[in-house]
């Protein structure tokens, strides 16, 4: 029997006018004469779904969506409503960076529907956002926040850590600056280095230098205590929103559930299938505009694969995995699944377990991603 249509979307713009030191995305710097190509190869794209399928969120990544000019972002907010028609009470987000924000842009956008600005910020002071390659400054942010408002959307901010010789200080001031914009949704993700980034190799040739495991930690749990304090709900590892204003798109991704997606890069999840297409932007543009398939990979999750991932996702968000619903969703019990790995981070204080549900503890948080291979 197959599984109900996605309710969510995704499209990625890869376009940047840079690419930043520690970024590992899909993403083409310098190459906006590219976007013509693009929009008519979404356009392909979106149509080899045969139908207009509605979804409840619908959310434009990169990549910099605000990289395209008001004209393009209105062409590509056209192709996304023509084969992704907006349900009532519809989540609409799209990514921007700080400096391109516009009442032009934004105007594009609220016109058609988009309801919440995903801002990059990742931080309020210079010297970091010069170190991280950004090219705004913190006057940016607080001008995109403005115009967002006025624009009548909500506003998501990212912020990063860790940055080689930040201090707690310094992180706990730019928390102290986004809760002055009193955002509804706030992400924070500690800086790493991943292989093939300039970061990386600036690491290994030691330019550059990681914190002390301990100082990550301890701005971690500054974040989780500042935010909790402040209001904002701790909902998943790395995400806080305001009461009612969770990430309802990415919520689809930590529930299971499946979602279309378009551009280069870009996975999708369909009725247990997981399809991903080309990374390179050029080689996404060339096969399909060119009528052949964007897909580089492609896997078919059997029974016990979606359930562990089911699991792993149900284990990011704050309030665990209920044993009645997993069940319900996968069709397997919980102990039978991973009872031991379970019992034994429960021992370790990983894993807390009244019988009913599990979930993370606080220590558990702090190195949940070296849990999640063990239980997938």
């Amino acid at each position: 029997m197959l599984n109900p249509p996605p309710r969510s979307a995704y499209l990625h713009v890869p376009f940047c006018r840079h690419r930043c030191g520690y970024c590992n995305f899909s993403v083409v710097a310098g190459r906006l004469d590219l976007v013509d190509s693009f929009l008519e190869a979404i356009s392909k794209e979106l149509s080899l779904l045969g139908a207009p399928q509605e979804v409840d969120t619908l959310y434009f990544g990169g990549g910099t969506p605000s990289q395209l000019t008001p004209t393009q972002l209105r062409q590509l907010c056209q192709l996304a409503l023509k084969w992704h028609p907006l349900a009532d009470d519809y989540e609409w987000t799209v990514e921007a960076n700080p400096s391109d924000v516009d009442r032009e842009r934004l105007a594009v956008l609220a016109s058609h529907g988009v309801n919440r600005i995903s801002l990059g910020a990742q931080s309020f002071r210079a010297d970091k956002l010069k170190l991280l390659e950004r090219d705004h400054l913190a006057a940016d942010i607080l001008q995109a926040v403005r115009l967002a408002r006025e624009a009548g959307m909500h506003v998501a901010i990212d912020l990063i850590f860790a940055a080689p010789k930040e201090t707690l200080l310094q992180w706990q001031a730019d928390l102290d600056e986004v809760l002055l914009l009193n955002p509804e949704h706030i992400s924070t993700y500690g800086l790493t280095f991943e292989k093939g980034t300039t970061f990386w190799n600036r690491l290994a040739k030691n330019q550059l230098a990681q914190l002390p495991e301990e100082l990550e930690r301890d701005m971690y749990l500054a974040a989780i205590d500042r935010l909790s304090l402040a209001g904002w709900e701790h909902y998943e590892v790395s995400n806080f929103a305001r009461p009612g204003q969770r990430s309802r798109h990415n919520e689809a991704y930590w529930s299971g559930r499946g979602y279309f997606a378009a551009g280069p890069g870009a996975a999708r999840y369909v009725d247990g299938v997981r399809e991903t297409n080309h990374r390179s932007t050029t080689t996404y543009l060339q096969r399909v505009l060119s009528g052949q398939s964007p897909i580089a990979e492609r896997e078919c999750l059997d029974p016990v694969q979606r359930a562990r991932e089911y699991l792993v996702f149900s284990l990011r968000r704050l309030e665990g995995v209920a044993r009645n619903t997993f069940q319900e969703h996968t069709g397997k019990t919980l102990d039978e699944l991973a009872g031991k790995d379970i019992a034994r981070f429960v021992d370790e204080d990983m894993l807390a377990d009244d019988g009913h549900t599990v979930r993370l503890t606080r220590a558990g948080l702090l190195v949940s991603d070296s849990l999640w291979p063990e239980l997938l």
